[in-house]
């Protein structure tokens, strides 16, 4: 197995650049050659730790990253495979992920992913039957099957974080998500796409303050008029480009070579502002054609990477009125940040129904309860007939439903979401924090709602309890309790809260 990027993203004194490939559609052809081409110039170049290699982005099919992977892999190139969850269920992960170890391909970018997109007769179904931080747990538990059968590599796999949230209520739970991740066995941390050097410092600042020692990678992209315009109307989400930076690169690319040389200049300038800043590294992207650009970005960065704190007003496209959690100064890193604000509470009623419900679940939900015995013994008795199932069943489900708009899952979920359905309010169903998707509190597939974990970040600071969204990693769904009653599966303990396997599933880092 190659070992160059784990080996250079481990060593302290290298700063370790990625490169992003995309393929396309075909499996065959000259956009498979091209991304073929791009690896092996990398290769023969010697700058590049790995090529990183995506997966149906935007949710679109492409070409498997794995079989472009391992074709990249031969050559010489280490390669790093993006792993989602939105394509498979947990069995078809499981699969692919022995698929890749086989192949030697073990350098994983663990996603939950984008919504799905349109393939075969419209859009496909999205699956998330796991989200990134049980797929990172997943990998833990096959790299010691793989170790215990005699091969001493297991995977080595990262995650993704978007800093470029700009209320409170997203940033905590992107930081509170990206604590979770690096307990369930993240090794390194990559950014999505932004241009604010204010940001991109909050980042390293934070995991500082909560003791958090990971090798971050930043991501910068060479920035063509198309890809601006498709980043600038949330077509690709996670990614930011804001007006002013659009109108800028339209107007540079009225002559296409300036266009070019400027993206190449601006590229160069965020890799070099993202070293001084004490980023492990640079993943770069947007490069489709030749690894001529590529190279051309690093001989210039090369030669600027000295004067990186003249670049850093450069990068500041965030909103005047975006939350920061940190001053202005690069050099202030020991104040305490401020997420509680006013603005970002929840109304008086939505309050009184949190507080409501958490108090219900006090009593009724909670195994150390002075009820639990006898509710327990209630639930054995329910469970013993249909009928009597069937009338539990009713029971939980018309409060619920008008309540909650549940979907009798059968395992319950409200408590670890400030009592909000994460079945129902998520389409991507995440029990474990936000995706990097939502864009100023609303949600990346339906904009008109609110993100359900910005809705639970706002409970939660109403109570001063916004901790809690750093708790223990939350199990995947159990399917085989699907359209059971989850009051009665909670309290005969087959729920994820009660079963055996399921019991330290893993606490956050820096608690």
């Amino acid at each position: 197995m190659l070992r160059i990027l784990q080996n250079d993203i481990l060593n302290p004194i290298h700063f370790l650049m990625t490169l992003e490939l995309v393929p396309g559609r075909e499996s065959f052809g000259q956009s498979v050659d091209t991304v073929k081409g791009i690896a092996a110039d990398a290769f023969a170049d010697g700058r590049i730790s790995a090529v990183s290699i995506t997966d149906n982005p935007g949710g679109n099919p492409s070409l498997s990253p794995d079989v472009i992977g391992n074709e990249v892999f031969k050559v010489g190139m280490d390669v790093m495979v993006h792993f989602t969850c939105r394509d498979m269920n947990r069995a078809g992960m499981e699969s692919r992920a022995l698929q890749l170890a086989m192949m030697g391909m073990k350098n994983i970018l663990a996603l939950t992913g984008d919504y799905t997109g349109r393939g075969f007769g419209g859009r496909g179904a999205p699956v998330f039957d796991l989200d990134s931080i049980n797929l990172l747990i997943m990998l833990e538990k096959l790299s010691e099957r793989i170790q215990a059968s005699g091969d001493p590599d297991g995977f080595w796999a990262g995650v993704a974080v978007s800093p470029f949230k700009y209320t409170a209520g997203e940033s905590f739970a992107q930081y509170a998500k990206l604590r979770k991740k690096i307990s369930a066995g993240a090794k390194f941390v990559i950014t999505q796409l932004g241009y604010d050097s204010r940001k991109f410092d909050e980042l390293i600042k934070i995991q500082r303050l909560w003791g958090i020692n990971i090798p971050t990678i930043g991501s910068v992209y060479l920035l063509s008029p198309r890809a601006a315009r498709a980043m600038n109307r949330e077509v690709v989400p996670g990614a930011v480009v804001p007006d002013a930076l659009l109108q800028k690169i339209l107007k540079e690319w009225d002559d296409p070579r300036l266009g070019l040389s400027d993206a190449i200049e601006r590229t160069a300038r965020l890799a070099a502002v993202l070293k001084g800043m004490g980023y492990r590294g640079v993943q770069f992207g947007g490069v489709h054609r030749s690894f001529k650009t590529v190279a051309r970005i690093l001989d210039r960065f090369e030669e600027i990477q000295g004067d990186w704190k003249d670049f850093v007003d450069e990068f500041n496209y965030g909103p005047k009125d975006g939350f920061y959690a940190f001053s202005n100064s690069l050099n202030c890193d020991t104040a305490q940040p401020c997420y509680s604000q006013r603005d970002h509470r929840s109304s008086p009623v939505d309050l009184a129904l949190y507080r409501s419900m958490a108090k219900f679940h006090q009593w009724f939900f909670n195994h150390r309860s002075p009820l639990a015995p006898y509710l327990e013994k209630t639930c054995r008795i329910l469970d013993q007939y249909t009928f009597t199932r069937r009338l539990a069943g009713l029971m939980e489900g018309i409060p619920k439903k008008c309540l909650l708009d549940c979907r009798k899952c059968g395992d319950c979920a409200i408590q670890h979401v400030a009592f909000l359905c994460p079945e129902s309010k998520c389409p991507k169903h995440t029990r474990n924090g936000a995706c990097g998707g939502s864009r100023d509190g609303q949600c990346e597939v339906y904009p008109e709602k609110e993100c359900v974990w910005y809705r639970a970040y706002k409970r939660l600071a109403s109570v001063e309890r916004c901790d809690e969204m750093t708790a223990e990693c939350v199990p995947p769904r159990m399917w085989a309790l699907d359209r059971s009653a989850s009051w009665v599966n909670f309290h005969l303990q087959r729920d994820h809260q009660g079963t055996a396997c399921f019991k330290d599933w893993c606490t956050p880092a820096g608690r």
